[in-house]
């Protein structure tokens, strides 16, 4: 993704079409192939005369600030959600995070509810996350424009993307129905292995 000072799309890990009808091929191919290819190739522009080049990914999103930031969060961002979904999704499992999440929010079901609760109240564009600290604590978190939690000190583990050209062209405006059919591709295991990282530090 990162040589020689240079980013690059990644690579999906699915068809464009093997998320339908949850998310349609047509979404797929304008949010992957013209959105996100444009913030990397902004990005890519906007280092080369930059004091961040070099750095990660993840070190420009949470020094950053103004364009340099918009796109390198946004190139993150779109990263970490093309990656955590599948067609073939796997659930939740009773590990770590499971434990945690009921924990804060009682249960999976309420986590859920409270989660697109807050994806649906951000006005305008946006995205709603999990994250956690570097102790493992949870948070949900509604950030506007193309902000991660990193720039708030925490770790994303799985984000939503409330921006209108990510579900205009399949749900029109019911953002909250867009929110609810995600859960049915969010493949858990991925979402794990992101809050092992940090809970195994």
């Amino acid at each position: 993704m990162h040589t020689d000072g240079v980013f690059t799309l990644i690579e999906l890990p699915y068809p464009t079409d093997a998320l339908e009808p949850i998310i349609s091929k047509q979404t797929i191919e304008l949010h992957y192939g013209k959105h996100l290819r444009g913030y990397v190739d902004k990005l890519n522009t906007l280092l080369k005369s930059s004091e961040h080049n070099g750095a990660s990914l993840e070190e420009i999103v949470a020094s950053a600030d103004g364009t340099l930031f918009d796109n390198a969060g946004q190139t993150l961002n779109h990263n970490l959600y093309f990656t955590q979904f599948s067609p073939s999704a796997k659930g939740l499992s009773n590990g770590k995070l499971y434990r945690a999440i009921c924990d804060k929010w009682g249960s999976e079901e309420n986590f859920r509810r409270v989660f697109t609760d807050a994806g649906t109240e951000i006005f305008g564009s946006g995205w709603v996350w999990l994250a956690a600290n570097e102790n493992g604590e949870l948070y949900i978190e509604k950030m506007t424009n193309g902000s991660n939690p990193l720039a708030e000190g925490l770790i994303p583990l799985m984000g939503f993307d409330i921006w209108e050209h990510a579900y205009y062209l399949d749900y029109q405006n019911r953002r909250r129905e867009h929110i609810e059919a995600l859960w049915q591709i969010v493949d858990w295991p991925t979402i794990e292995e992101r809050y092992k990282e940090i809970i195994d530090k």
